[in-house]
């Protein structure tokens, strides 16, 4: 398996849903009304630090995380269900940056840590909220509110106990392979080893 450590992943959280135009109608009820529910909100764009993984590879080969919209309302003054939220699950160690590579959003350090990368949209209103004394069948709702969108940059920290330097050729890939289960790159011309090579030693 190639050591990935660094990744560029496209997030949008979910936009809000639109709120509804009802009014009542019931038979042998006498005085109707707006009774349009608002929309739903979207759900949000979370990362959080997880055990068990050591590498990005999970987001070199799916790089778009969309969390889903919000639900729109309905008459009898139903509420849209809210979008489900899009989690990265990361390694720890990893430092999330903004499209220009330079600007930090987050330093993921330890289990469990979590961090709102885009906020979902608000639901619209439905009419019944229009209503007053002076506008008692009001006919307009809000459309829900847009979710955000951006690249990311995921670039994760090596936490190793020893590192191996060397010239070209001078033996490194070949010494990791002896005395770890690593199987390193070996060959006969110099910068044969592109990426790091991991092994461990008990």
């Amino acid at each position: 398996m190639k050591f990935l450590d660094q990744a560029k992943v496209f997030i949008k959280s979910g936009g809000g849903g639109a709120g509804c135009v009802s009014f009542r109608r019931e038979k042998y009820v006498e005085y109707g009304g707006p009774n349009g529910g608002d929309g739903g909100r979207g759900g949000d764009v979370w990362a959080e630090a997880v055990e068990g993984l050591n590498t990005l590879i999970d987001y070199r080969y799916q790089q778009h995380y969309k969390a889903k919209r919000g639900g729109h309302g309905m008459g009898k003054e139903r509420t849209g269900a809210g979008g489900d939220d899009a989690v990265l699950k990361l390694p720890v160690g990893t430092q999330i940056f903004e499209e220009d590579q330079e600007t930090l959003i987050a330093d993921l350090t330890e289990v469990g840590q979590r961090v709102l990368l885009a906020e979902g949209g608000n639901g619209g209103w439905g009419n019944t909220r229009f209503k007053s004394s002076t506008n008692q069948a009001p006919r307009r709702a809000n459309p829900g509110e847009e979710g955000e969108e951006r690249w990311i940059w995921l670039r994760l920290k090596l936490i190793a106990d020893a590192g191996l330097l060397g010239l070209p050729n001078a033996g490194k890939s070949t010494f990791l392979s002896v005395v770890t289960a690593a199987t390193p790159k070996i060959a006969d011309y110099p910068f044969t080893t592109l990426n790091p090579g991991l092994g461990v030693v008990d």
